[in-house]
């Protein structure tokens, strides 16, 4: 079986050469590798458009057809002979895409029975959680994990050490505020996107497991499916913290230039041993979860996130372990909330988000400039599916598949040098750059090579 060569080029600056060496290949073959390769590699290195690292994967019927890294996963601005290149074991912090993997442990919580979905979710944080527009509403964790909890963001959704969810969420509390994380919406009937969401699902889960979150991700996902990766950074050993992807931005002070120096926004260890933190030594389950970043703060591979895909689409079951039953791989893609134009019974965030399943979106390929989840074609028809995205410090990544046909995309960029509100897709919501990054790896899914 012919295998696709894979390529790894070195970043350097607009003046300077790209490199490339090879790297292990994956274990199938697209057949338009190399046609993807180029294309990917003009992603890359687009003039005023750089992007520090891309890491990228197409999987077809279930199975790894194409991956392949371009860029450095750390840039040294005084001498680009020291830039360390992107390979198959670079860890990013997936940004938004964590969702979806604390959502598939929830899911293993309740088939161990853990977890119900439909309980008051006071019964697990220990504390009476309501909107105090609607006292008599309650809120479940399946309403946390579809964006329905009439929670919002406008007042935070990470918290220091010594605060807790509690003194946040209740009227009175000491750090409550002026109360702007609750919506004037009922509580399960309107969608809005909300990072705090992932906070309490994960106060609920430490309450339920009986663990802290980033050690109970490790045991209920990331372990049973040999995935390298953590919540939290302490987690990590060294030959892993030595593959961490800084991530960039060309950006400073809100200002971009295109053609200045790349300027790390976020795990920029430089191979450094981060000190533990002390305080998680008397952490107490269910106080503040958000310690852990579970709305943002994984980091994993790209290879790492092909794993769960495959699970995924495996309906719960990969070389030979079955982390979650088919019925529960049906409930996390059964869809609960859709926009309706009439109704206007959600926050598209300029049509990006058009339909949500259970912590995964549901991508339905409505198309439009800057107002859709248009992804791009595959054999004429919009590429559809379930999945996640990702943005934060600079980096954008997407994890995108098919339950029907075993077909995805994945990828994952390290930062660009240009502003992607700026940039946006000539067919979606989705970034210019990210639009050329689908379209590419769709090359490897056509039915006819």
């Amino acid at each position: 079986m012919n295998k696709p060569t894979s390529f790894v080029f070195a970043v350097f600056f607009a003046t300077a050469m790209s490199n490339n060496a090879l790297a292990t290949p994956p274990l199938n073959s697209c057949p338009a590798a190399t046609e993807v390769d180029q294309r990917l590699r003009l992603v890359l290195e687009k003039p005023a458009q750089e992007l520090a690292s891309l890491s990228a994967m197409a999987i077809k019927n279930g199975q790894v057809v194409y991956q392949a890294q371009f860029g450095s996963r750390r840039i040294d601005a005084n001498d680009v002979t020291k830039n360390q290149p992107a390979n198959e074991q670079t860890l990013y912090r997936i940004a938004s895409i964590s969702k979806m993997v604390t959502a598939i442990g929830a899911m293993v919580l309740v088939e161990q029975r853990k977890l119900d979905l439909d309980r008051d979710a006071s019964d697990y944080l220990g504390f009476t959680f309501r909107n105090p527009h609607f006292p008599k509403r309650v809120i479940t964790t399946r309403m946390l994990l579809t964006h329905q909890s009439s929670l919002r963001d406008d007042a935070g959704y990470s918290f220091p050490f010594g605060q807790t969810l509690q003194s946040f969420l209740v009227p009175g509390a000491a750090h409550y505020g002026a109360g702007k994380q609750w919506s004037a919406k009922s509580p399960g009937l309107y969608f809005s996107y909300v990072n705090l969401n992932f906070g309490v699902i994960a106060a609920i889960m430490e309450k339920a497991g009986g663990e802290r979150f980033d050690h109970l991700m490790h045991k209920l996902v990331l372990q049973p499916l040999k995935i390298r990766g953590a919540f939290n950074l302490d987690s990590l050993p060294p030959e892993d913290i030595k593959q961490l992807a800084t991530l960039y931005r060309k950006q400073s002070n809100d200002v971009w230039n295109t053609s200045g120096p790349w300027l790390a926004q976020v795990d920029d260890l430089q191979g450094k041993i981060p000190t533990p933190r002390e305080e998680l030594r008397g952490y107490e389950l269910g106080s503040n979860p958000t310690l852990f970043s579970p709305q943002g703060g994984l980091r994993i591979s790209v290879g790492g996130l092909g794993r769960l895909m495959r699970m995924l689409i495996g309906k719960g079951s990969l070389d030979g372990v079955q982390l979650l039953q088919p019925s529960s791989v049906t409930a996390l893609l059964h869809e609960h909330w859709r926009y309706d134009e009439d109704a206007k019974n959600g926050d598209t965030e300029q049509g990006l988000f058009q339909a949500w399943s259970l912590g995964l979106q549901h991508f339905i390929g409505k198309a439009g400039k800057q107002n859709g989840d248009y992804l791009g074609a595959l054999d004429g028809a919009p590429f559809t599916g379930f999945g996640h995205l990702g943005f934060a410090y600079g980096l954008e990544s997407g994890f995108v598949f098919d339950p029907e046909t075993g077909n995805g995309v994945i990828y994952a960029h390290g930062g660009s040098a240009a502003d992607p509100e700026k940039n946006r897709g000539d067919q979606s919501s989705l970034s210019i750059w990210e639009e050329h990054i689908v379209g590419a790896l769709l090359t490897c899914l056509r039915s006819t090579p």
